[in-house]
C-alpha cells in the first residue's frame, strides 16, 4: 500500500508542466511635476524642479557657477556647467560638448540630436543618447556673446537604462523646462 501511494505520487508530480515565472519590474511611483527658480546669485535663470536639490559641484575642476540638480528620491543628478564667453573661446566650448557627447559612442546604439528654439530667441542643443551610456541626455546653449551653459543627465545606479525608461522621460521634461525658462543675467 505505502509503495502504492508513493508510485502514484511519483506519477502525478512528473506529469505537471513547468512554467517559470515572468520577469518583472519594481514599480516607479513619478511626483507631479513642480518647479521653483533658481537664487540670484548665478549668472543665468532658470525653473528647477521642486524635487530636486541644488547643490554645488565639489569636483576638482568645479568652477564658480557649476551646480548639480540632485533628485535624491530617483538618485539622479543632473550637472550644469557655466562658463563666460569672451572673444573666439565659444568655438572650444562647443568643441567640448561636441566632444564629451561622442565619447558615448562606443555604448550608444543611437545619438539622436535636436535643436530647440526657446522663447528667449536662442537656441539649444539637446542630445539624447540610448543604449547603456552613463550619461543619457546632454544640452548646451549659449548667447555666442556673454554666456555658455551646458548639461548632463547622470544616474547613480547600476539599474539598466530601459528599468529607467519612465524616469528618463520626466527628467526630459525637467530639462526642457530649465532649458525654456532659462535667461542670462
Amino acid at each position: 500500500m505505502r509503495y502504492l501511494i508513493l508510485l502514484s505520487f511519483f506519477i502525478v508530480s512528473c506529469s505537471t508542466e513547468y512554467l517559470p515565472k515572468p520577469k518583472g519590474y519594481n514599480r516607479i511611483d513619478l511626483p507631479e511635476a513642480g518647479y521653483l527658480n533658481l537664487a540670484d546669485s548665478f549668472p543665468y535663470s532658470f525653473q528647477y524642479s521642486k524635487h530636486a536639490k541644488i547643490l554645488r559641484d565639489s569636483s576638482w575642476i568645479a568652477e564658480r557657477y557649476w551646480i548639480n540638480l540632485f533628485y535624491p528620491q530617483m538618485d539622479a543628478n543632473i550637472q550644469i556647467t557655466y562658463k563666460p564667453v569672451t572673444d573666439s573661446i565659444i568655438r572650444e566650448y562647443l568643441s567640448d560638448s561636441y566632444r564629451l557627447t561622442s565619447q558615448h559612442n562606443v555604448k550608444a546604439y543611437a545619438i539622436d540630436e535636436s535643436i530647440l528654439e526657446l522663447p528667449n530667441g536662442m537656441f539649444a542643443s539637446f542630445t539624447e543618447l540610448e543604449g547603456e551610456v552613463p550619461t543619457q541626455v546632454q544640452f548646451h546653449v549659449s548667447d555666442s556673446v556673454d554666456h555658455f551653459l551646458r548639461g548632463a543627465l547622470y544616474f547613480k545606479t547600476a539599474t539598466k537604462n530601459d528599468s529607467l525608461a519612465p524616469v528618463i522621460d520626466y527628467l526630459k521634461k525637467d530639462i526642457v523646462q530649465l532649458l525654456m525658462t532659462l535667461e542670462w543675467k
